[in-house]
């Protein structure tokens, strides 16, 4: 060990109690205000919803916080305790091919970490989402899911770790710049092919069938300028009763998508209003943001790897006996986020930015009053805790809580008038 390890423990242990301390507030906050329905929404969730909702966000917090104690002990088992170099080992003495051998090294993290939270899904989908009346979800589907899962990991991951341990090795200096603009492809070409490709292996998607539903969306596009590849209706229902609504692909090759859940909760002024809030992502350039902020994050990401990559202290502090390539981009990969997680208030703050502007694009194109009617039917429906403790809420929630976007809402009404 060296310095560098007492650095990585430190911040490891200290992201740890920060993500149990935000989940304990959470725990007590909500606990707190289990048996008052807020007065924003008094009349419009009763107690008996609302203290589902509570209990529900209980639940999954505590999953949570196993959750984090596992993934922190299995990084110190990974990198100090000695398993990395293991697989080192059993990689380099069954395949010669160094490159083969690094890609193989890597993927063989990536699948023990999904087969050691692989309980953690189980209990959540079959106990949790079962428990409180969400789950919709076989076995058979699990499985097959899971199947799809680690198939698609292994399709799509070995040609892109393949290609970048490449770069890494014969791009000389600035091999960074080029593993940048390979990622950034790849990522490019990962979302426009989603839609068409991948989403359809775990989904079934239908064009929307609803007459009125469609004309008044079509009319919306026309008002905001949107051009889309077709409206979608998602079978989200074969394994939850959550509703959702999202946009997916880029270009000419951008649909609309809703669970069918949710056209089936939401009346038809309430799902325009629903889609006038996501197309404000469109038209104030959030998704742009977005993406050039990705990218920016992830030039510089690479550029701070092409460094490490030359420290030696970067392997000896994270007990790596042999110093290559792929375990410098595996080792980037575990331990970059625990010195990340004092950021995520951050991207937090942005997100929730974002929501607000898009909520005021909304009540351009539809009444505010239809948006609050919507939300309201999805914050009962999907057990959404009304009561969110703020600092956890800050640090995590890419959405304001409940209370504040409803009264955001209310102002935008009174000014619509």
């Amino acid at each position: 060990m060296n310095q560098f390890s007492y650095i990585f423990l430190f911040f490891l242990v200290a992201s740890l109690l920060l993500k149990l301390w935000l989940n304990k507030r959470q725990m007590f906050h909500i606990t707190l205000h289990r048996n008052n329905v807020p007065k924003d929404f008094k009349g419009k969730i009763d107690l008996d919803a609302h203290q589902k909702a509570a209990d529900y966000t209980l639940a999954k917090t505590q999953v949570a916080t196993i959750s984090n104690i596992l993934g922190s002990g299995l990084l110190v088992m990974l990198t100090l305790g000695g398993v990395i170099n293991i697989l080192v080992d059993v990689s380099q003495a069954q395949i010669a091919n160094d490159l083969w051998a690094g890609v193989a090294i890597i993927m063989s993290v990536f699948i023990i970490s999904h087969l050691i939270e692989l309980p953690i899904d189980i209990y959540q989908t079959f106990k949790i989402e079962q428990q409180f009346g969400f789950n919709r979800m076989t076995a058979k589907q699990f499985v097959k899911d899971q199947f799809l899962q680690v198939s698609l990991m292994l399709i799509i991951g070995i040609p892109i770790l393949y290609a970048l341990l490449l770069v890494m090795g014969k791009m000389g200096e600035y091999w960074w710049l080029y593993a940048w603009l390979l990622t950034l492809t790849f990522t490019f070409f990962m979302t426009w092919l989603v839609p068409t490709v991948i989403a359809p292996l775990f989904n079934k998607f239908t064009p929307l069938e609803d007459e009125q539903l469609k004309t008044r969306i079509q009319s919306l596009f026309e008002r905001c300028g949107f051009k889309s590849n077709g409206i979608y209706v998602m079978d989200g229902s074969k394994r939850s009763g959550h509703g959702n609504a999202y946009f997916t692909g880029i270009g000419n090759n951008k649909r609309i998508v809703f669970y069918d859940t949710l056209i089936e909760s939401l009346n038809t002024d309430e799902i325009e209003a629903v889609l006038a809030h996501e197309l404000g992502h469109f038209k104030c350039k959030h998704i742009v943001k977005h993406m050039l902020a990705s990218t920016v994050i992830t030039l510089l990401g690479f550029a701070l790897l092409g460094w490490l990559k030359q420290q030696t202290w970067f392997f000896d502090g994270l007990g790596m006996v042999m110093i290559n390539d792929a375990i410098a981009l595996l080792l980037f990969i575990l331990v970059t986020p625990i010195f990340t997680t004092f950021l995520s208030p951050i991207g937090s703050h942005f997100q929730r930015k974002f929501e607000f502007e898009a909520d005021a694009f909304a009540s351009t194109m539809a009444k505010p009053e239809h948006l609050i009617q919507a939300l309201v039917k999805l914050y009962r429906e999907n057990a959404s805790t009304l009561t969110p403790d703020p600092i956890y809420s800050n640090f995590y929630h890419s959405h304001p809580p409940a209370s504040v976007r409803i009264n955001h809402l209310k102002s935008l009404s009174k000014t619509a008038l």
